[in-house]
C-alpha cells in the first residue's frame, strides 16, 4: 500500500509538471477570465483533465484525504511557498495512511473470505443430498448431464473443452461458450477440481462441477471476479484429449471452434489456471 501511496505522489507531480510546462496564456492566471465549469477554454480543459485524472488516481484512498488541505498543497506548492510539513513529516503520514488502509483492507478480505467459506460449505452440504450429485473423497462434487463413451484423459494428458464458470450467486465469471471457442490445455496445468473432475469424464460428455475453494482459489482468490475462498460451478463438456506424448495423426482437424495455428488466450482472473508464481506475482 505504501507502495501504492508513492506512486499516486509520482503521479502528482508528473501532472504538475505538465500544468507548469504549459506554453504562456494557457491556464493559470493566464487564462481568460470565465466560469471554469463551462470548460470553453484550453486552460480550463487542460486543468479539468489533470484534476480528473487525479481523482481517479487518489480514488481508492478518498476517505482519508482531506480535499480542502489537498488543494492547499497545490496551491502552495505551486506558489512556491516553504511546505508547512517538511520532508520527514509527509513521510511519516503517507507510511501511517498506508498501514492504516492495508490494515482495512485485510480485516475486509479476511471477513469476506470467512463468509465465502462458511456460505460454500452451506451450499456443498445442501447440494450433496440432491440426487445425481456425487461426492468424491477429495469434495469435489459433480452431476453428469451427458455421458461420453471411450477411455478416460489422465492428468497429463491434453484436453480440449467448453467450459461456464458461475459463482454461488449465478453471476458467469468466465465461459468460452461466449468466446465460441473451446480451449485446449494440459490437465496438469489447472486448478486442482479441474485436474480431478476432468479425469472422470470421457469425450463427448458433459459434467457440472461443485468445486470447494480448498481444489479451486482458495484464499487467493484469482483476479478482481473471484474472491477469497470461493466455491466455484463449472459446467464442462469434454471435447476430446490428447494422451500425452502423442502425435496428431496427419489430417487431423482441430476441435470445432479453433483455429490452426492461433493461440487461445485466456484472461488471467477467468482461467482455471493454478498458476502460484504468477498470483504470487501480482500480489506484491
Amino acid at each position: 500500500m505504501l507502495k501504492s501511496l508513492r506512486l499516486l505522489a509520482a503521479a502528482t507531480v508528473s501532472l504538475l509538471a505538465a500544468a507548469c510546462a504549459q506554453p504562456s496564456g494557457q491556464g493559470g492566471s493566464s487564462t481568460p477570465a470565465g466560469n471554469a465549469g463551462d470548460l470553453t477554454t484550453d486552460g480550463q480543459k487542460f486543468g479539468y483533465a489533470i484534476g480528473t485524472d487525479l481523482g481517479k488516481s487518489l480514488k481508492q484512498v478518498n476517505t482519508d484525504v482531506d480535499l480542502d488541505a489537498l488543494k492547499l498543497g497545490l496551491d502552495e506548492a505551486m506558489a512556491g511557498k516553504t511546505p508547512r510539513m517538511d520532508d520527514k513529516a509527509r513521510q511519516e503520514i503517507k507510511t501511517t495512511i498506508a498501514k492504516k488502509i492495508q490494515t482495512k483492507q485485510k480485516e475486509e478480505r479476511d471477513a469476506k473470505a470467512t463468509a465465502n467459506k462458511e456460505a460454500g460449505e452451506k451450499f456443498l452440504a445442501d447440494n450433496g443430498k440432491k440426487d445425481g450429485v456425487k461426492t468424491t473423497a477429495s469434495g469435489l462434487q459433480y452431476q453428469v448431464e451427458t455421458e461420453g463413451k471411450g477411455d478416460h484423459p489422465t492428468k497429463d494428458d491434453k484436453v480440449t473443452v467448453n467450459y461456464r464458470g458461475t459463482l454461488l450467486d449465478g453471476t458467469e465469471f468466465d465461459s468460452s461458450y461466449a468466446r465460441n471457442q473451446p480451449i485446449t490445455f494440459p490437465l496438469a496445468n489447472v486448478i486442482p477440481g479441474w485436474t480431478e473432475g476432468v479425469q472422470l469424464m470421457t469425450a463427448g460428455s458433459k459434467y457440472k462441477f461443485f468445486i470447494p475453494s480448498n481444489l479451486a482459489y482458495g484464499e487467493r482468490g484469482a483476479g478482481a471476479k473471484i474472491g477469497p475462498n470461493e466455491t466455484l460451478i463449472f459446467e464442462v463438456e469434454l471435447i476430446s484429449f490428447e494422451k500425452a506424448g502423442a502425435k496428431p495423426a496427419e489430417g487431423d482437424k482441430p476441435a470445432a471452434g479453433a483455429k490452426p495455428g492461433k493461440k487461445i488466450t485466456i484472461k488471467p482472473e477467468a482461467a482455471p489456471k493454478a498458476d502460484k508464481k504468477a498470483d504470487e506475482k501480482s500480489e506484491q
